[in-house]
């Protein structure tokens, strides 16, 4: 269920738009079992993932000298924390479509920040989170530690463009062994306003996509990316 944080940065209009890019095979994933996947932390291709920047880390070697486990808590902690990204943008972004889609055949979910939270409380067993991502030069800045999640709301300067909201969780206590990530319960319903299909995509595939979400019993409003509309002159 999500849980608010007034540490956490987060816009605080329920109104405000987010996308989550995918593939079709993913998107297929998420409606078939309503479940949202969320990705180990330490597997993303970012390997500054949880970790701290250079004045932070200074810090916190200073107090683990004291304390060793101190460090090696926080080394071993991105193993249990798991993530889904979304981006935030009261538009379609051209970038999101060619970094996160494949061989112009990719979708994009546009929702809510307040349709997600509602959304997120189907799922009883685990507790989300939602923050806003902070971009800062790893080599000046400081990260705060006074919040175990703070590590995995901050990103370099170089990552800005994602403009990156994360659904964050704590899978610590109950002992799992993750993979690659886990699932968890969504309100897809709730959760999905509108569907965009790929900009380059070719009318069978808008077709087939429209005929996957009817089949599976929804009936969201389906629509292809404006991005390569006809230009006027």
């Amino acid at each position: 269920m999500y849980i608010s944080d007034e540490n956490i940065k987060l816009n605080s209009d329920p109104n405000t738009i987010i996308w989550k890019y995918l593939d079709l095979s993913k998107f297929v994933d998420l409606l078939l079992y309503k479940k949202l996947f969320m990705s180990r932390s330490d597997k993303f291709e970012d390997q500054y993932e949880g970790t701290f920047s250079e004045p932070t880390y200074e810090e916190i070697k200073k107090l683990a000298k004291d304390n060793p486990n101190f460090l090696d808590y926080y080394k071993t902690h991105r193993n249990n924390v798991v993530i889904s990204s979304w981006h935030i943008n009261e538009y379609e972004s051209f970038a999101m479509w060619q970094i996160f889609t494949q061989k112009n055949e990719g979708l994009a979910i546009q929702s809510t920040l307040g349709k997600l939270q509602k959304a997120l409380n189907n799922d009883t067993e685990f507790e989300q989170y939602i923050g806003e991502v902070n971009y800062i030069d790893y080599k000046k800045e400081y990260i705060p530690f006074d919040n175990t999640f703070f590590p995995f709301l901050f990103k370099r300067k170089s990552f800005q463009y994602e403009r990156e909201v994360r659904v964050i969780s704590d899978v610590t206590k109950f002992d799992l062994e993750i993979d690659n990530g886990l699932k968890i319960d969504i309100d897809i319903e709730e959760l999905i306003e509108k569907i965009y299909i790929h900009p380059k995509s070719e009318n069978w595939y808008k077709k087939l996509v429209m005929d996957l979400v009817s089949r599976l019993g929804f009936d969201f409003q389906t629509e292809k990316s404006d991005l390569e509309s006809d230009i006027l002159i």
